[in-house]
């Protein structure tokens, strides 16, 4: 290797002084592991806050176009149903309800939940079961209970316990599990469309959302053009999954004080290593100074640097992922609810932050080793 001898000496130079080494260590790994579990936490946020379109699985939603996020519809009449379903390029189309209510259980507490009302025929976004058949449902009052970490506030429910909703008594009959939780921190029934419709009180409008399956990716943008002339608006699952992203990133607090710490993070990591690289660097000058003496370029030196400061970062970082992931093993195994989840995105976001904290500590190592006159070394 061309310069393998002077990254050698570069390394020896760094691990040696192992105060300078280790505080150059802590302050990446502490802001790398700051980054990443706010960052973490952010993407587990949005992941469930679109749970209820990944765990109904439709491949379009027919909205209002005021809808920011699913738990806030806002009911459309039947006639969009009936329209949407003679489109030529709709396969077929079915209702949803989703809304809130009250429950009482056989304790006397009471409990909020959340009520999902599959369509009646076909039972389409029907989640998988763990105990109970899907037919059951078809029983009155029957309902399913999702097997999730709200699933206690129901009091562990079994097969057969009872409660009541408005007035109506509901009947445990299947405990279902779903692909990702919900945020609200309610628990989830399912229940057939009209049963929901029924017992719990709602306007004049009714329907949720109508959930649509296109005959082709080709009819999509008709199916778009038709439903807009209608007043309202058709999306995608990943197009909803996005706006609903954004509502929470943009028009909520959520995203701006995730954004404040991870450029508190980042200060932080930067100040730490790029005042210790620096002193790291001025107590090697005389060193740095012999290398020159005896030959070495400044290019050569630059890479010496760019090494280092690479080595600690990388270093730092995988540090600091590490102990993110362990956090999070151990904060699911404890904390059902907990919603941090590691993504490629805020793994990308970390290692270039990492990248910059290490470039302006390069350059700060740089700017002050290629001024150095090997004469001013040795006169002193």
């Amino acid at each position: 290797m061309k310069y393998g001898g002077i990254l050698r000496i570069g390394f020896k130079l760094l691990v040696n002084d192992k105060p300078k080494f280790t505080a150059l260590l802590i302050g990446i790994t502490f802001s790398v592991f700051l980054m990443m579990m706010m960052t973490a936490m952010f993407a587990g946020i949005l992941n469930h806050s679109y749970s209820t379109v990944t765990n109904i699985g439709a491949e379009m939603w027919i909205m209002d176009p005021s809808v920011n996020t699913p738990t806030s519809a806002i009911p459309m009449p039947d006639y969009v149903l009936d329209s949407v379903r003679s489109m030529d390029e709709v396969s077929y189309a079915v209702p949803l309800y989703i809304g809130g209510a009250l429950v009482k259980l056989q304790s006397g507490a009471y409990q909020s939940v959340s009520v999902v009302g599959l369509d009646d025929e076909s039972l389409f976004g029907r989640p998988d079961l763990e105990q109970g058949s899907i037919l059951d449902i078809y029983a009155d009052n029957t309902f399913l209970v999702v097997d999730d970490a709200e699933f206690p506030k129901l009091g562990n429910p079994k097969i057969g316990t009872s409660f009541e909703l408005n007035d109506h008594r509901g009947m445990i009959v299947g405990i279902a599990r779903v692909a990702v939780n919900g945020l609200n921190g309610v628990p989830t029934l399912y229940t057939t469309y009209n049963r929901a419709i029924e017992y719990i009180p709602s306007m004049r409008f009714t329907m949720s959302y109508v959930l649509v399956q296109p005959k082709s990716a080709a009819g999509v943008a008709g199916i778009k053009q038709k439903v807009a002339k209608l007043g309202y608006v058709a999306l995608t699952k990943d197009e909803f999954k996005k706006g609903i992203a954004d509502y929470y990133t943009y028009k909520t607090g959520v995203g701006t004080n995730i954004l404040l710490m991870v450029v508190i993070a980042f200060i932080v990591g930067l100040s730490i290593s790029g005042q210790t690289f620096y002193t790291f660097i001025l107590e090697n000058l005389e060193k740095f100074g012999a290398l020159k003496a005896i030959g070495a370029k400044g290019r050569e030196l630059v890479y010496m640097i760019l090494f280092m400061a690479t080595f600690t970062a990388l270093t730092g970082y995988g540090l600091g992922v590490g102990f993110v992931t362990l956090m999070i093993m151990i904060a699911r195994s404890r904390l059902p609810n907990y919603a941090a989840t590691i993504t490629f995105w805020n793994l990308g976001l970390a290692f270039g932050m990492v990248v910059l904290i290490a470039g302006i500590s390069s350059y700060v190592g740089v700017r002050k080793v290629l001024k150095i006159e090997p004469f001013d070394i040795f006169r002193g």
